[in-house]
Order: C-alpha cells, then sequence, then structure tokens
C-alpha cells in the first residue's frame, strides 16, 4: 500500500474504533476503507502511466523529449559534481599554481540534496521506459 495512504487508514481507523463498538464490524469497515484507497490509488496510478505512454509516443520533441532533457541534465550535473570538479580540482592542486586553484575551488557547487531525488526518479522510471521499448511505444528516439 502507497505511504500516503497509511495515516489516512490509521486516522479513519481510529474513527471507526470508536463509532463502532463491535471489533468484527469495525475490523470490517477498515478492511474495506483500505480497499477502497488502495484501488482508488490503483486507477491514479494506471493514469499516470497511461499519459507516461502518451507522452513517450509524441512524435513532438516538446512532449516527448522533456524526461529525456531532465535525465541529461542529471546526469550531467552527477558527473560534473563527483567526477569532472573533484578531479579537476585535484589535478591543479596537484600541478597547478595558487592563482588557477582559487579559480577552480570558486567553482559552482551544485545542489545535488534537491537534484538527487528528480535523478533516482528518473532511474526508477527507467524499467517503464525499457518496457515501453519491449512493447514498440519507442516512437521517439
Amino acid at each position: 500500500m502507497p505511504v500516503p495512504l497509511i495515516p489516512i487508514i490509521g486516522l479513519v481507523g481510529t474513527i471507526l474504533d470508536k463509532l463502532i463498538p463491535d471489533k468484527d464490524a469495525a475490523n470490517k469497515a477498515k478492511a474495506e476503507l483500505e480497499t477502497l484507497l488502495a484501488t482508488q490509488e490503483l486507477q491514479v496510478q494506471l493514469a499516470q502511466i497511461q499519459t507516461n505512454m502518451a507522452e513517450a509516443q509524441s512524435p513532438h520533441l516538446w512532449t516527448s523529449g522533456w524526461r529525456p532533457y531532465i535525465g541529461w541534465a542529471c546526469g550531467t550535473a552527477f558527473v560534473y559534481a563527483f567526477i569532472v570538479k573533484p578531479m579537476l580540482m585535484f589535478a591543479v592542486f596537484t600541478w597547478g599554481d595558487a592563482e588557477t586553484a582559487k579559480q577552480v575551488a570558486a567553482l559552482p557547487e551544485l545542489d545535488l540534496a534537491t537534484m538527487m531525488p528528480v535523478l533516482l526518479g528518473m532511474l526508477g522510471l527507467g524499467g517503464l521506459r525499457t518496457w515501453e521499448k519491449v512493447k514498440g511505444a519507442e516512437g521517439n528516439r
């Protein structure tokens, strides 16, 4: 069950315990509520999947290209933050002069705490994209 439903179920379950004195009836009502909420959550997720598939199949770069763009932007930022800048700093501090070292040290720091959830979310969507390609929905390369 998705995490956002857990607080709702707990709160309503507490209310049902107070309103319905019979434990069996209260448990049955809670089970029905959980089923209803899970069904609604599933419908929302299925609608999002259909939207994702429609976007991926679009021949228009503006519609189908935003996910790859975000992926490339996050990937580039990741490479810069974890490979390019550290290696450049190492090289300049090892073999460069003090003035160049100051300039390299002044290179911008990226806010990876903000970017990483986006990147990890995009990587999680990679399985869906692979499924789309297997099913032939790769209208945008």
